[in-house]
């Protein structure tokens, strides 16, 4: 079983995914869903959150070798970001949404340097906005963005196109379609709900209205 697959497996045993094609859930940008990702979740379960961990360590040595600093986003990358930057012995720093309305009014948080390499740390990538607003406040910054990793990602068509953009190099742990498959591997979701499931990553703004 490859890497994705393993991550699809833990984030469904800790039941920081729920699937319901019957009975979709609604997001706060009023889009309908089948899906619901919470990879907070997994927080509460060392075993699970150590494998991450290393996964997210383990990428981010092989794929961004010359990072020297990882950024989480606040809030759901910071706890990832913050281990990984642990286990690979490398600073860490996280950017708020917007700049604190009190104290220095810092935007980003922690000891960063004009010029230094910064590999961005997010735990889910829907349409990726939020995520690439950090990547522009950090570019603002004078850093180097190298790039981001993940622990999942939808894939929408709209993501892709907005990291290219970006000119960034996003590698999320596992995706949408690794975990549909591993779903109905443990019997989670029929046959026909498999085709609710992917039919919604197409066009997801529009579907089920």
């Amino acid at each position: 079983m490859d890497n994705a697959s393993v991550v699809a497996d833990k984030l469904l045993q800790v039941r920081a995914v729920k699937l319901s094609p019957d009975a979709p859930f609604t997001w706060a940008s009023g889009w309908k869903s089948p899906i619901y990702c919470d990879n907070r979740k997994v927080l509460a379960h060392p075993h699970e959150r150590d494998f991450l961990k290393s996964e997210l360590a383990n990428v981010i040595f092989e794929q961004f070798s010359e990072a020297e600093v990882l950024a989480g986003v606040a809030t759901a990358g910071i706890p990832w970001g913050a281990m990984a930057a642990d286990q690979l012995k490398l600073p860490f720093c996280y950017v708020r949404p917007k700049p604190k309305e009190h104290g220095l009014g810092n935007q980003i948080e922690g000891d960063l340097q004009p010029g230094q390499s910064v590999v961005v740390v997010e735990d889910l990538i829907s349409t990726g906005k939020s995520s690439l607003q950090v990547v522009d406040v950090l570019r603002q910054a004078g850093v180097n963005v190298v790039g981001m990793v993940a622990l999942f990602t939808y894939g929408f068509p709209a993501a892709d196109s907005a990291f290219e953009s970006a000119n960034l190099k996003l590698i999320p742990l596992s995706n949408y379609p690794t975990l549909i498959e591993r779903a109905i591997s443990r019997g989670l979701v029929t046959p026909e709900q498999q085709k609710v499931l992917l039919d919604w990553r197409e066009n997801p703004a529009t579907w089920g209205k």
